[in-house]
């Protein structure tokens, strides 16, 4: 495989795969932020936010302090695990979910928020469990929130730059995501290589775009 198609192909892998696991962690939590009536929900929403304003260097430096063997979250994993997160996959993934989080969450609590509180009363009282309820009944209401949610993080994934750098660094084949690789070509000022790394990415991400775009167009017009 060249150089160019083992980034690709690393990139999509880290967007693809922090895509489902915030699929998994974002809907229940859309959910229950957008239903709660618990008091300081505005702080785990502030929290969820952070990473939007947040420079993604300090969220990397705090990630790379943890991941380190010499603190003890890192030297628990290392000694009864055999995990070792700094500058490997595995916590490139940690550090795009925590990044990614709000992309996720943000577009599928907004959909929530706006759905009519009828159609889940309606629900619980036809003896539809929350669980049921929520699989059957919100989400199919919420379609173009979900698929929102899901096209933004993978988008976001797949730019991501700082906090990749400084959790993964550029390992080929292991770290090296397109927009580290692009960094590194116009370091050495190969921009023939950083320029096509650059359309790729441009090319990928207008396309992600107009889908969602285009998907929303479509279910604001349908009757």
């Amino acid at each position: 495989m060249t150089p160019y198609l083992e980034t690709m192909v690393l990139t999509f892998k880290l967007a693809l795969t922090t895509t489902v696991i915030l699929s998994l962690i974002g809907i229940p939590l859309a959910y229950w932020i957008a239903y709660t009536k618990m008091k300081g929900k505005f702080f785990i929403e502030t929290l969820v936010s952070m990473p939007i304003v947040l420079p993604p260097s300090v969220i990397g430096f705090y990630l790379l302090v943890a991941f380190s063997p010499e603190h003890t979250f890192g030297k628990l994993l290392e000694t009864y695990m055999n995990i070792h997160l700094a500058f490997s996959f595995k916590g490139l993934v940690i550090a795009s979910v925590l990044y990614s989080l709000p992309f996720m969450i943000r577009p599928i609590q907004s959909g929530f928020e706006n759905l009519n509180p009828s159609i889940r009363e309606a629900a619980y009282t036809l003896g539809k469990s929350r669980l049921s309820t929520i699989m059957t009944v919100l989400i199919p209401n919420i379609k173009p929130a979900v698929i929102t949610g899901l096209i933004l993080t993978f988008a976001h994934t797949i730019g991501e730059f700082g906090i990749v750098l400084m959790i993964g660094g550029n390992i080929p084949g292991e770290t090296r995501v397109a927009s580290i690789a692009i960094f590194e070509e116009m370091e050495t000022l190969n921009y023939t290589a950083a320029n096509f790394y650059s359309l790729t990415l441009f090319a990928i991400t207008f396309l992600i775009l107009l889908s969602v775009y285009a998907i929303n167009r479509k279910y604001i017009q349908a009757p």
